[in-house]
């Protein structure tokens, strides 16, 4: 369904169809920090006392399967941290894992939630991430009550930019892929959607992705939402 907004031009109001049926953000880097990449390993090894050369080589593999929901935490552990004794426990780990999670300065949360409120289009999220760590970002930040549609990694058993992924999330939202936006701070999966015909915007900052969005006419002018 098409769904229309009001403006005015020459002091009378006329209806416009809104630019996109779905906008989708990415979660790590858009929103949040991210919420296990090279920098939060870093803070979280050198905590427990881990050796960083030793646990990247052990880490690839297993992380990626659990970022396509292959496999499960544990697995995970097991594989990159409790392959010998420690002397903490797993839910310790996890929970200095978690600890990393916050809002990313400069991020578009606010955005996302002026986006939602206004109602105009679905909005959802495509990102890549594990389970257990999608499940308490979405918690914590309450991204379950903004999200209509989760389009997670963990969820599909693909991520990006893998093109497959944009094509299970075209088949699901049921929407031409030039009515969908993706918002993303990497390059490669911004390119990889436009490839598939959706429009993408690669993220700098909340101050630049406004003015996008303005100039998209997914939001108004802040001149207009002033008067």
């Amino acid at each position: 369904m098409q769904r229309k907004f009001i403006f005015e031009r020459n002091g009378a109001q006329e209806a416009a169809i809104f630019p996109f049926d779905v906008i989708l953000f990415d979660v790590g880097g858009v929103l949040l920090t991210n919420g296990w990449d090279t920098r939060e390993r870093a803070v979280v090894l050198a905590r427990f006392g881990l050796d960083v050369a030793e646990y990247e080589a052990r880490h690839a593999a297993p992380y990626r399967a659990w970022e396509i929901g292959s496999f499960s935490l544990d697995t995970y552990l097991d594989a990159a941290v409790f392959y010998t004794p420690r002397e903490f426990t797993r839910e310790e780990f996890f929970a200095a894992i978690c600890a990393g999670s916050k809002l990313l300065p400069d991020g578009a949360m606010d955005l996302l939630k002026e986006i939602a409120a206004a109602r105009q289009c679905l909005v959802g999220a495509l990102n890549n991430e594990a389970r257990e760590t999608n499940d308490f970002r979405f918690q914590h930040f309450g991204l379950r009550a903004i999200f209509q549609v989760s389009l997670s990694s963990c969820y599909l058993g693909l991520r990006k930019p893998d093109a497959a992924i944009y094509r299970r999330a075209l088949e699901i939202l049921g929407r031409p892929a030039e009515r969908i936006l993706l918002i993303d701070d990497r390059e490669k999966n911004v390119d990889a959607a436009a490839a598939m015909g959706m429009k993408a915007i690669l993220f700098t900052g909340a101050a630049t992705l406004r003015r996008e969005l303005t100039e998209l006419e997914v939001l108004q002018p802040e001149s207009v939402i002033a008067r």
